[in-house]
C-alpha cells in the first residue's frame, strides 16, 4: 500500500510527507523532485521554457511511470488536472487531500514568482485555488485540514485515518479541536 498525499503548494505535502514516510517506515517519493531530475530543469525552469501546460504533461507522464510499495508519494499542486495521473495514484494508493485555506498559504509562500507553478501568466494564486479545491476533493479518498496542525500532527492523522481506521472516522484521541 502507498499513501499520496495532494493540495495546493505549501500545504505540507513534502514536509508531512517525509515526517510521515519515518513514521511508519515508508519510502519517500516526491514528484516534483523526480521532474527536476528527469529534465534537469528546476519546475520554474520548464514553465518559462516550455510552459505550465508541459509543466503538467511531464508530471502526468512521471506519476503514470509510478510502480512502487509501501511508499509515501508527494505531488504536484496540478497533479489534479490529470485524471489519467489520479486513475493510476488511485490505482496504486490511498489519496489524502491536505486541506488549508487560501489565506494559511498566502502566509506560508514567499516566493510566487520562482516556485514553478503550473498556472496560466495571468492568473492569481486565488483563482488557482479555487480552480483546484473541487478537483482535490473529487479524487480525495480523505481530507485533513492542516491548517491548524503541526507536520508531525498531520502526519499522525494521516496514520489514523488512512491506515487504522476503516470507517476514516475520527478517533478517540484527536479531539475536534485538532482539526
Amino acid at each position: 500500500m502507498n499513501l499520496t498525499l495532494i493540495g495546493m503548494p505549501g500545504a505540507g505535502k513534502s514536509t508531512v510527507g517525509v515526517v510521515l514516510a519515518k513514521m511508519i517506515s515508508y519510502e519517500f517519493i516526491d514528484t516534483d523532485i523526480l521532474i527536476q531530475l528527469k529534465k534537469g530543469l528546476s519546475l520554474q525552469e520548464i514553465v518559462d521554457a516550455y510552459g505550465y501546460i508541459a509543466l503538467r504533461q511531464i508530471e502526468e507522464e512521471t506519476v503514470c511511470s509510478l510502480d512502487v510499495n509501501n511508499s509515501v508519494i508527494a505531488t504536484g499542486g496540478s497533479v489534479v488536472y490529470s485524471e489519467k495521473a489520479m486513475e493510476h495514484l488511485k490505482r496504486i494508493s490511498k489519496v489524502i487531500f491536505l486541506k488549508t485555506t487560501c489565506t494559511t498559504l498566502l502566509k506560508r509562500i514567499n516566493n510566487f514568482d520562482t516556485r514553478g507553478l503550473a498556472k496560466a501568466r495571468n492568473q492569481t494564486f486565488e483563482d488557482l485555488f479555487k480552480e483546484r479545491m473541487p478537483l482535490y476533493e473529487q479524487y480525495a479518498d480523505l481530507s485533513i485540514d492542516c491548517d491548524n496542525l503541526s507536520q508531525e500532527d498531520a502526519a499522525r492523522m494521516v496514520i489514523k485515518l488512512a491506515l487504522y481506521d476503516k470507517k476514516d472516522t475520527i478517533h478517540p484521541d484527536f479531539t475536534k479541536k485538532d482539526f
